[in-house]
């Protein structure tokens, strides 16, 4: 779980931000696009290399989804003309994402799926918790909070279905 730790530091940058209130929208779009896009990259890669059918659904879900919370916030920022502003907790997800990929492509077999499935309950947990204590109450644009809260559930799912998968997997070991 180490690497999970070290991949979600990014989220865990945007508490401190938001309390001195120095969190805006265009940093919310920066963070919201990065932090699905490690999710699409940790996906994509799990598709293509697990053996496991249930493993492989779990992550085209992934790639699914969360390409699809991406384009409307892309399509969102693009229409309120809001350019996403990198900052610490964007550039830190990024890193973190790349570290897990690299690590990732290091395993095969079950060892792959438990580390994919392991990362994937702890990002969303903390995605949640980044989107209910940062990430909704900052958002000043009403469109942009509004997408927040309406992706929420997903991000539920997706942390209920990794949830079920890691024990899953767990019990095979």
């Amino acid at each position: 779980m180490k690497l999970a730790a070290t991949g979600l530091a990014g989220l865990l940058l945007v508490a401190p931000t938001a309390g001195a209130g120095q969190i805006d929208d265009a940093q919310i779009a920066a963070i919201v696009v990065t932090a699905n896009q490690v999710d699409i990259d940790a996906g994509e890669l799990a598709a293509a290399t697990t053996a496991s059918a249930e493993v492989r659904k779990f992550a085209q879900l992934m790639v699914t989804d969360h390409k699809g919370v991406n384009k409307s916030a892309v399509d969102l920022v693009t229409r309120l003309e809001v350019t996403p502003q990198e900052n610490d907790t964007s550039r830190a997800l990024k890193a973190g994402g790349e570290k897990n990929v690299a690590h990732l492509k290091k395993l095969t077999g079950a060892a792959f799926d438990k580390a994919y499935i392991d990362h994937e309950v702890a990002y969303h947990a903390q995605v949640l918790d980044a989107l209910d204590k940062t990430l909704i109450p900052n958002a000043k644009n009403a469109d942009l909070k509004a997408l927040l809260v309406k992706v929420r559930p997903a991000f539920v799912a997706h942390l209920e279905h990794a949830r079920r998968l890691q024990s899953s997997i767990s019990k095979d070991e």
